[in-house]
């Protein structure tokens, strides 16, 4: 892996399911499982943007696509079904699929809040809670993508707030309830991740970008490799001790405050 630091082959004969995992950094996070070796299956909604991805990946390895959306139970069964029937058992499930969009809470629409956490705390839980019976166990892991604003208050960003704790929350549930099923429960939160569609909408300058880097303790934009090498350990042996945790990846944004990062933008 060329940015990487974990062996080839550390995931060889796994079975990986990544939603929202046709962009982004849930992409980045399956090409580094498919070069690790584990067979993976990405979904999202975007059909031709799904098979775009998966092509990317079947460069690299053992790849597949299933679309549907998250918000629907029964949609989200049938992709799980067909990926099962193709590949066996899941080994590591990450639930990446989110939704944003800077709105002021006076400014944002009921349904705007809904989406939002529909996306992300509902479309977690489903993803989930129909694929926990095809998880190996023990030996599995689940692996949910969060976000800085689930602890840090910021301006504009009421639903991912939200939105963003709940899946915290779940996931810590989630660990205590299927600890004695073997399956490890845990969360990721990236900070600003370069070259990411989140990032395009918080900062669309340079100018932007720039003060927010100033902002940062590490002084740079996280890229979508330190998510991925971060996501390897989490479903590598090397973290088989761990669960309910979350692990943040935001070059020190948290010891800043949510603040500090919306006012470098103002």
């Amino acid at each position: 892996m060329a940015d990487g630091v974990f062996r080839d082959g550390l995931l060889a004969g796994k079975v990986a399911f990544i939603s929202g995992g046709s962009s982004g950094i849930n992409l980045g996070i399956a090409e580094a499982f498919v070069k690790a070796g584990a067979k993976v299956a990405i979904n999202g909604r975007n059909v031709e943007k799904l098979e775009a991805a998966v092509k990317s990946l079947q460069a690299h390895g053992t790849a597949m696509g299933v679309a549907a959306d998250v918000r629907d139970y029964a949609a989200v069964s049938q992709a799980l079904q067909k990926v099962r029937d193709a590949y066996g058992e899941f080994d590591i499930l990450v639930c990446g699929a989110a939704g944003n969009f800077p709105a002021p809470a006076v400014g944002m629409s009921s349904n705007g809040f809904k989406a939002v956490m529909d996306i992300d705390v509902l479309g977690t839980f489903n993803i989930s809670r129909a694929a926990f019976e095809y998880l190996r166990k023990p030996g599995a892991c689940v692996i949910n993508i969060s976000a800085p604003q689930a602890y840090l208050p910021m301006a504009m960003q009421a639903h991912v707030c939200a939105a963003k704790a709940g899946v915290d929350m779940l996931t810590r549930v989630l660990a205590l309830e299927w600890g004695g099923s073997g399956v490890r429960v845990n969360t990721i939160t990236p900070g600003p991740i370069d070259d990411t569609e989140g990032m395009r909408r918080l900062a669309p300058s340079e100018e932007g970008k720039q003060k927010i880097i100033d902002a940062l303790p590490l002084q740079r934009f996280g890229k979508k490799d330190d998510i991925a090498q971060l996501a390897l350990f989490l479903a590598s042996p090397a973290a088989s001790y761990i669960t309910g945790s979350i692990m943040v990846c935001d070059g020190g944004q948290s010891l800043l405050g949510g603040g500090a990062i919306m006012a470098a933008l103002m």
